[in-house]
């Protein structure tokens, strides 16, 4: 257990929140609320896995040890520490803990202690969404639950400033030492927006096991020290008192020693043996083994020490599982002890499994206690077995303790104010040539003007890319967001194009480079709706090919209700000199995949504009959902697009292009063929038809804005969803039924589905490999996605 204190920190800030009590007496009760707390997280994951029927014997699972681990942290934080502003992430092997807490407190009915991991009951992980007590951040996925606080306390600081003030609490984030390894973790903590959040506190559960092992190498010391580096405060809680108490007794200093450097699997070990054996084993067989002895068995004459009284088997159990993440005086220290002005990180020493039979286990971690194990727990608690769920006596200190923790974090439900409304239609007709990444910075200055109040609520986050996406008009109109204001040192030179204004009241935030950043915030910034009362409008920009990267945590942010955009620009293999390393493939598909989102890849400028106004209108509110856009870096020309200038014609277009797709081209009588091409190939679809056209083959072009809406539309059309199917209709009439020829800058399964609509067969053209560096047209005959492709496609389906 090989360790060190951490590097000396500022003073700590003036203690403002003091805990109900601080007597003795007062430790004894949250003593007593803690081992009720294991008890019901306990028997919450007992009841699910023994009690309950399971008719299908498929595993149930739950993590007794894991919850146990945290419990006394838990405790401390909700019935000492913790004011209605704070919020908590709790890591999710807890969440049992945390609906016991909750079930102490009144907030959680009693019929939901029964219901863990079943359908339409308590969570697996908590979530703010599905749990009936909403947890203030959804955790499961490892290290996107832990980061979750930091882009919360961005987010709420970018409310406050911008519209309403929001009280000021801590944003705790309750860690597993194993949730360390995520990489996510490490490229949040060392964004350098994030040392400027005094709020932030991470409570690290230093238990020194994964889910298949004892940790090996001990990590405090590189985890301390990576944080103190990142400039953050570092508390170690590592002894309790009990085992403080041994260390100032006549050999007590070579204990300690001996116990610093002893390694992780060893100290598990001798957690798990008799007393004897432990007295036996603890001394070791170094040089100052003899004075161990003595301190353990009151032996007299070894390095001077006289009269050691020695220590009973009752209390060397005790002191040597006397870890600071298990102590109340020791973590009340170090909660007091937070510095506001930094972000701050605890780590506390604790013993998975603490309290229960599997103590130290290294394969507990889904491990279940038996019957008769159960049993013995509820007596030593003191509840009965077979009446498991016991809130305490009214009267009683504990029963005190929780009514008075209920009222102080008693919250006032947010009102959510109603979310601006956004023009579907900005009046503008782009001429020239143009790509549909350049019209995603020309619409939100479009829309700034246009509708100032939905303006306002526009948030744009990017990884360092801001000018490669074209926003540098957008950033330099509307600011960048820091949490004070900077000095632009550029300001007076002429050859700055884009100017970088930080302040409180910009509208951009640029993070490092890391897209798990990226979406952590933009999923944080999509909930404030419903976490802050304050609806925001967020875009993120990235790199399309790094969208898989983002996917998991913005998938995740989604789920836990934030609602947003991700803009991936540019896209496929039509970035051509770019090379494979940037190209994208499976992009569109993942757009259809994704819950709880609409995918849009235009075309031209204008379907730009009309998809982004149609995504923004569905943020901030009940029932919205999340958009992502795929845009592109090719030059079209916007002439090819045909906006009808008739207002109805062209409303009618729009309605279309929001929908899903529009008829770009429709040949006199019944078509031979049709082919529907998708984003930045367009113009070969084209290209191809007219050619066609000129051998005798008449070709419809359709130009799909969304396969997302259009797989709905289909499944709708089966009676599979209530999605409306009207646009099947308008693209697809029956009496223009045709073989059909399919070409996107993607997987070509992305719109393999619309075969059902061919008549006498379907083609499906895109990209199935890795592309390389080249010029367009080679890198698009090389992929098969040409003009001369569409051309021989169409050819040999109608042959």
């Amino acid at each position: 257990m090989t360790d060190r204190i951490a590097a000396p920190a500022p003073a700590p800030a003036p203690v403002t929140d003091e805990p109900t009590g601080t007597g003795l007496d007062t430790l004894d009760t949250l003593r007593e609320v803690e081992q009720r707390v294991l008890w019901l997280s306990t028997a919450i994951v007992d009841h699910a896995n023994r009690v309950r029927p399971n008719p299908t014997g498929l595993k149930v699972g739950g993590h007794q040890a894991s919850s146990a681990s945290i419990s006394s942290i838990m405790t401390a934080l909700w019935f000492e520490h913790l004011r209605p502003e704070d919020r908590v992430s709790v890591k999710p092997h807890a969440s049992p803990v945390l609906h016991a807490i909750e079930y102490l407190l009144g907030t959680l009915d009693e019929q939901y202690l029964t219901t863990l991991r079943a359908f339409g009951g308590l969570q697996s992980y908590p979530s703010r969404t599905k749990d009936p007590v909403p947890a203030d951040y959804s955790t499961g996925s490892v290290g996107i639950g832990a980061t979750a606080p930091i882009w919360g306390a961005i987010s709420r600081r970018y409310v406050g400033a911008h519209f309403t003030p929001q009280a000021t609490g801590r944003q705790y984030s309750l860690v597993g030492d194993a949730e360390l390894d995520e990489g996510a973790c490490w490229e949040a903590v060392l964004d350098p927006m994030v040392a400027d959040l005094g709020e932030i506190v991470w409570i690290v559960d230093f238990n020194r096991q994964s889910l298949d092992r004892v940790v090996p190498v001990q990590a405090a010391e590189r985890a301390e020290s990576l944080f103190a580096a990142a400039g953050w405060q570092v508390i170690t809680v590592k002894y309790g008192a009990a085992l403080e108490e041994l260390f100032t007794r006549p050999g007590g200093d070579a204990l300690r020693e001996r116990i610093d450097t002893m390694s992780n699997p060893e100290y598990q070990r001798l957690l798990r043996h008799t007393p004897d054996r432990l007295r036996e084993l603890l001394p070791g067989t170094g040089p100052r083994a003899a004075a161990i002895g003595a301190l353990l068995n009151g032996v007299d004459g070894v390095e001077g020490i006289e009269n050691v009284e020695g220590i009973d088997d009752g209390r060397l159990t005790e002191a040597f599982r006397s870890l600071g993440g298990h102590d109340h005086t020791a973590l009340r220290r170090a909660f007091r002890a937070i510095d506001d002005t930094r972000p701050t990180v605890v780590i506390a020493y604790t013993v998975k499994g603490h309290g229960l039979p599997t103590a130290g286990h290294p394969q507990n971690h889904s491990a279940l206690l038996t019957g008769p194990q159960i049993e013995e727990l509820a007596a030593r608690v003191g509840v009965p077995a077979d009446r498991p769920w016991q809130r305490f006596v009214p009267g009683t200190a504990a029963a005190e303790l929780c009514s008075r923790a209920a009222a102080r974090l008693l919250r006032t439900p947010e009102a959510a104010a109603q979310p601006p409304a956004v023009p579907a239609d900005l009046g503008r007709t782009p001429t020239g040539s143009a790509t549909t990444q350049s019209a995603l910075g020309r619409a939100l200055l479009d829309l700034n003007r246009a509708a100032p109040e939905a303006g306002a609520r526009v948030v744009t986050v990017s990884p360092d890319v801001s000018s490669s996406t074209n926003l540098g008009g957008w950033v330099n109109k509307v600011g960048v967001w820091s949490t004070s204001e900077r000095v632009d040192w550029f300001a007076d030179d002429r050859e700055t194009i884009l100017h970088w204004r930080e302040r409180p009241t910009g509208q951009h935030i640029e993070l490092g480079i890391a897209e798990t950043n990226l979406v952590g915030l933009l999923g944080e910034l999509g909930a404030t709706w419903s976490r802050w009362g304050e609806p925001l409008l967020p875009i993120g920009v990235l790199y399309d090919p790094f969208v898989t990267r983002a996917l998991e945590p913005w998938s995740f942010g989604i789920y836990a209700g934030g609602q947003s955009i991700l803009v991936g620009t540019p896209s496929g293999v039509t970035l051509a000199p770019e090379g494979g390393a940037h190209q994208s493939i499976i992009t569109p598909s993942v757009g259809i995949e994704q819950p709880g989102c609409t995918t849009w890849e235009p075309a031209f400028a204008l379907d730009t504009e009309w998809c982004l106004l149609a995504a923004l209108g569905q943020l901030g509110r009940p029932g919205g959902t999340s958009a992502y856009l795929r845009l592109s870096t090719r030059s079209v020309d916007q002439s090819l697009a045909a906006i009808p200038t008739d207002p109805a014609a062209r409303e009618r277009r729009r309605r279309q292009v929001v929908a899903g797709g529009y008829a770009l081209r429709r040949t006199p009588g019944t078509p031979d063929a049709a082919v529907v091409a998708m984003g930045a190939l367009v113009p070969e679809a084209l290209q191809a038809a007219e050619r066609l056209e000129r051998l005798g083959t008449a070709v419809d072009v359709i130009c799909v804005t969304s396969p997302d809406l259009l797989f709905r539309a289909v499944q709708a059309r089966r009676g599979r969803s209530d999605a409306p199917t009207w646009i099947l209709d308008t693209l697809f009439p029956p009496d223009r039924a045709a073989p059909l020829a399919t070409v996107l800058d993607g997987h070509p399964h992305t719109l393999a589905f619309l075969s059902g609509f061919a008549k006498g067969g379907a083609t499906h053209l895109g990209v199935t490999e890795f592309g390389q560096s080249g010029d367009l047209a080679s890198v698009h005959r090389s992929h098969g996605i040409d003009a001369d492709s569409i051309v021989a496609a169409v050819l040999d389906l109608t042959d």
